[in-house]
């Protein structure tokens, strides 16, 4: 059963955010924080909720930071922990809390089946299409063909950066247990791994965050936005 407008918890710590606009639409739900070192996407959206953000249509989930030990480390994993993006579709009885909190997410997921999934990371490689794997700097996608809406947000990103060196490219990268791979094959969504370059300052990558996240709720028609 989707959840109700609020503020929700997945485990003590991890907060959903739950914002429904008085017109019917379409769910999307944006997380980051799933690696603890990957700090701009935590506080993009940590900013979009103190700025009141409203969608026009349908509901918006927000998940500012999906794995608080992690976060507090500021490390991929939580000391002696697994990689969380490592541990799709998770399992409910297993000791490892990573899995156990998966497997609640992804039952959040199959009870909202939102039609847009985007999970916001980081990358300390600036994208290369000769260098594999390598990301900054990409909208990732894990099932073939791209959907339409990665194409368009791309070239609307590119159209607004600042030089060329934030350019944006998109990536078709398969990872088998990422959360957004498992998600799309589960409920069929347009699953979106957002990755800006960490050789940018903190300030402007925050921002980069704030910029592909309204950029994508534009596309899906949950939040009709321009750049100022």
């Amino acid at each position: 059963m989707p959840l109700p407008p609020g503020t929700h918890f997945l485990t003590p710590t991890v907060s959903v955010h739950v914002i429904e606009a008085a017109t019917p639409g379409p769910t999307a739900l944006i997380q980051a924080g799933i690696h603890g070192d990957e700090i701009a996407g935590v506080h993009a959206l940590e900013e979009l909720i103190e700025a009141s953000i409203q969608p026009a249509r349908g509901r918006l989930l927000v998940i500012p930071t999906m794995n608080r030990a992690a976060y507090r480390a500021r490390s991929r994993a939580a000391p002696g922990g697994l990689d969380l993006n490592r541990c799709f579709p998770g399992d409910a009885s297993a000791p490892e809390p990573e899995r156990r909190l998966a497997r609640r997410f992804m039952d959040l997921v199959e009870d909202e089946r939102p039609a847009l999934v985007a999970t916001l990371h980081e990358s300390q490689k600036r994208y290369d299409p000769k260098v594999t794997p390598s990301f900054g700097q990409t909208l990732v996608y894990g099932v073939a063909p791209m959907p339409a809406l990665v194409g368009r947000a791309v070239e609307r990103l590119d159209a607004n950066k600042a030089s060329d060196d934030e350019a944006w490219a998109a990536q078709y990268y398969p990872v088998a247990t990422s959360s957004t791979e498992v998600i799309v094959d589960a409920i069929g969504c347009v699953g979106i791994c957002v990755e800006t370059w960490m050789g940018f300052e903190e300030r402007r990558r925050i921002d980069m965050q704030i910029e592909v996240v309204r950029v994508l709720l534009d596309e899906l028609g949950v939040l009709p936005w321009s750049p100022p």
